[in-house]
């Protein structure tokens, strides 16, 4: 169990935390969730005790192992792949250390043959002769390949990186588990499988995520973070968030009570004031008044954005025809032959590991980049928009967002500029930053409100969802819900899939898997999951799309 008992950090003048009290206890997931600043990462490095708290108290009960999901990508080049994930059980690692030590001396003496002895016995107790197979599983649920166990972590890229230290924080059976976004750079089979495995976590979970989904799947309770306070939730986020909606209505309700009587009061107080037979009634009053404490009555912190994209006319029957497309990148093909046709009604999503590709199709269909062959069919009546995965060319200037935003619209009104940044959570001063500062989810804002002033009937998304909080996730999931026009897309946020695609496109190695149907029903088809075992497994020959 953890126990935190008055737990208040600030930082300077402003308050991050505040008389926070909380228990965690075994055999429930915690996630932690509030507005991009609330402090999320801050409250998982305080309970590791990476920062320090300015009141209060953490307690956890002794002999307790706790895990933190690294960030330092780098910290362990020097490791093997293996070693890295054993690494994350360190009395495990330093006993597997010493005895391979041992065993490795010419002059093996005596006392090295009874040390080494201790040391069996320790390391059987520990499930030592177990930890290879074990990482190896782990490292294979999250989607790396075996071929990458043997090789030093300096040789992996980024994404290979990320499942290795992830696997390293899940090793060895902790007694808590502290978790930072750790579904970034994972995709919907490594999530799943990951989802799985904390399900099934009988000690104590603690999440910080932006991935609805993963927060319902996994979570028995949910830890709000706002105005300074964490309240904690039973219940997934789903629960939270309806929740949240009636507690806010209430307080809403509650503080317009308040402001009427407040106005109430005031007005009789200065009718009555100056007259002698009601002096007593009007200072009796305006105590009432002085404890009527409004600013206490806050609803939340929290700011959704406005998010609706409305197309300029109607798309026609002919929207989008692929034939023979080919791609290439600098280390082989990406797609060869690639065919497809897209209809006014369609919402596809594009899933699969072909991460690169996925990218390289949606560049090739907004002009990006050119095809190496092949032929791409736009219909008359389409008008594209599309939101690349880097966003950084459109923001190496130094202007003003309204002097950016202006280019890219129709009405260069100032104040029909502004109140569309202002609906983008850009107001007063906020719109006035330079675009080469801005932060991403601050970019990504930018980029939506630009699509959103194009007036298009087709919008293409290479992963939106990178750098947003969850209301800004929340905002752009409704507004591509209710959009009238075709969505072309790409994201590894499941709720957001799952509730916006009307048909999956898989590319998978060799090949495609193409089906009319939502997301849900695509994951439990039992002919896709044929497919994708043969796609995967080297027998692209056999792929039938």
């Amino acid at each position: 169990m953890i126990t935190v008992s008055g737990l208040s950090l600030a930082y300077g003048e402003r308050t991050l935390f505040k008389d926070v009290n909380l228990k965690f206890t075994p055999g429930n997931c915690y996630g932690i969730i509030g507005a991009n600043g609330a402090g999320k990462s801050t409250f998982l490095k305080v309970l590791d005790g990476e920062i320090e708290h300015d009141k209060g108290e953490i307690v956890i009960q002794n002999g307790k192992r706790l895990a933190v999901l690294r960030q330092d990508h780098f910290a362990f080049d020097d490791y093997p792949v293996l070693d890295t994930v054993i690494y994350g059980y360190p009395k495990l690692y330093g006993i597997r250390k010493e005895r391979e030590e041992i065993y490795a001396k010419e002059d093996f003496s005596e006392k090295d043959g009874l040390r080494a002895a201790e040391l069996e016995g320790e390391f059987a107790e520990l499930g030592g002769w177990e930890a290879e197979a074990e990482a190896a599983r782990m490292l294979s649920g999250l989607g790396l390949p075996e071929t990458d166990y043997e090789k030093m972590m300096a040789d992996l890229d980024e994404s290979k990186k990320v499942r290795v230290l992830l696997a390293q924080a899940l090793f060895g059976n902790p007694d808590v588990l502290l978790l930072d976004e750790p579904t970034n750079g994972l995709d919907l089979e490594s999530i799943s499988w990951l989802e799985d495995f904390l399900i099934d976590f009988s000690n104590i979970v603690i999440v910080v995520s932006h991935d609805r989904h993963f927060l319902n799947a996994v979570c028995t309770h949910i830890c709000d973070i706002d105005m300074g306070r964490i309240t904690a939730f039973a219940g997934n986020y789903d629960f939270w968030y309806k929740m949240s909606q009636m507690l806010q209505r209430q307080a809403k309700e509650q503080l317009k009570k308040r402001e009427d009587k407040a106005k109430e009061l005031k007005e009789f107080i200065q009718r009555f004031a100056s007259n002698a037979a009601k002096s007593r009634q009007a200072t009796s009053r305006k105590k009432v008044l002085e404890k009527l404490d409004l600013d206490s009555i806050t609803a939340t912190s929290r700011k959704f954005p406005y998010v609706g994209f409305k197309p300029e006319r109607e798309i026609g029957n002919n929207v989008l025809r692929v034939e023979k497309l080919s791609l290439k990148s600098d280390d082989g093909s990406l797609l060869d032959s690639f065919s497809f046709i897209v209809q006014r009604t369609d919402k596809i999503a594009f899933v699969g590991q072909e991460h690169q590709a996925k990218t390289a199709l949606f560049d090739a269909l907004a002009g990006v980049r050119p095809a190496e062959s092949g032929d791409i069919y736009w219909g008359q009546t389409t008008l594209l928009s599309y939101f690349p995965k880097d966003n950084a060319p459109f923001f190496s200037g130094s202007e003003p967002i309204t002097t950016w935003l202006k280019q890219y619209s129709s009405d260069q009104d100032e104040t029909y500029v502004r109140g569309f940044l202002g609906r983008m959570l850009f107001s007063g001063d906020e719109a006035l930053k330079p675009v080469n500062v801005l932060s991403g989810g601050e970019k990504v804002r930018c980029m939506l409100a630009k699509m959103m002033l194009s007036g298009a009937n087709v919008l293409i998304l290479d992963e939106p969802t990178n750098h947003l909080d969850l209301e800004a996730i929340t905002a752009l999931n409704d507004g591509l819900a209710a959009f009238s026009g075709v969505i072309l897309f790409n994201a590894h946020d499941h709720e957001f899939v799952r509730s916006i695609a009307t048909r999956i496109i898989e590319l998978v190695p060799g090949g495609f898997i193409d089906r009319q149907m939502p997301f849900d029903d695509y994951l439990a088809d039992e002919q896709v999951k044929q497919l994708r075992i043969e796609a995967y497994h080297g027998h692209a020959d056999k792929l039938r799309i």
